[in-house]
């Protein structure tokens, strides 16, 4: 394993995120930890079209609650492999990356925080490992078996799903997203979020991950995979907390309440005014409703 500090972030968490490569699930990761190595594990999953780095704000604070806080690249992202075909990006593939990287990193069981594709992760992972999921907190993601039957009664919701298809043909989706040096990957970020959520600093780490050889094509191999996933409709067991940005252009509010009736124990939190950037725009607030809700994990 190679580790390194992270010196580029202003965010106050410099000293404390270490870098490394692991080999799991048969590929290499990229993976940032902090906090303490006895701690309780927590792993937070990116979604489309960050990295680990989409948690920066996230990371200290978790840590100085005492949490070990575990956050890769998932497959495809940022300095994590990129393995070819649309079938390694499967939702069970990427479920046993999450369970693989917690078992290298010594830790069998672990609460799991997921954004937009990493929530769907989290959620397919809490159906199918209940075992090893102290607890489930998910931001503004669809549960994977809820998403076809919401959309079917609610048409306002097809139309804002309309870009998933798109995303599903081949090669043309990676000429529009790398155009004008990725513009409309980072129009996504900044379009409707407040002005200043997206510094030109941090948008400059986006475009880099985004212009490493092989990303887009890996980054919309998720989206070209779901065909092949099976989601798992059974009842979750594990706690849950959904904390849901009311603005969010692509995902109704609705689907946080279609998710939660899923869990045994779930609270929903609405964050009015938040849009699918929750995390970056409202990150005091998210920090501690994360934080309260971990505590007893």
């Amino acid at each position: 394993m190679q580790r390194r500090p992270d010196h580029a972030d202003a965010t106050g968490a410099a000293q404390l995120i270490r870098h490394q490569r692991i080999a799991a699930n048969g590929i290499g990761f990229h993976v940032a930890t902090c906090g303490p190595e006895d701690g309780p594990a927590v792993v937070l999953l990116h979604g489309f079209p960050e990295f680990w780095y989409g948690w920066r704000q996230q990371m200290e604070p978790l840590a100085d609650a005492g949490l070990r806080v575990i956050a890769p690249d998932q497959r495809g992202y940022g300095e994590s492999d990129k393995p070819a075909g649309v079938g390694a990006y499967a939702l069970d593939t990427l479920a046993d990356d999450v369970c693989a990287i917690c078992s290298q990193l010594g830790h069998e069981r672990f609460a799991v925080v997921g954004h937009d594709w990493g929530g769907i992760v989290a959620w397919h992972l809490a159906a199918r490992e209940p075992a090893r999921l102290s607890r489930l907190a998910i931001l503004n993601a669809p549960h994977p078996a809820t998403l076809a039957s919401y959309a079917l009664t609610h048409p306002l919701q097809a139309v804002r799903s309309a870009y998933v298809g798109f995303f599903q043909t081949p090669w043309l989706p990676e000429m529009a997203l790398s155009a004008n040096d990725h513009a409309l990957l980072a129009l996504a970020l900044t379009g409707r979020s407040p002005p200043g959520t997206f510094d030109e600093a941090a948008l400059a780490r986006y475009r880099e991950a985004w212009s490493r050889e092989g990303a887009l094509s890996a980054m919309l191999n998720w989206y070209r995979a779901m065909p092949l996933a099976q989601p798992l409709g059974r009842r979750i067991e594990t706690p849950a907390l959904v904390l849901w940005g009311d603005e969010d252009p692509a995902l109704s509010s609705g689907l946080a309440e279609a998710g939660a009736a899923l869990c045994e124990t779930c609270e929903v939190v609405h964050l009015p005014g938040a849009t699918h950037w929750l995390q970056h725009e409202m990150p005091g607030q998210v920090n501690a409703s994360l934080i309260a809700f971990l505590a007893g994990a």
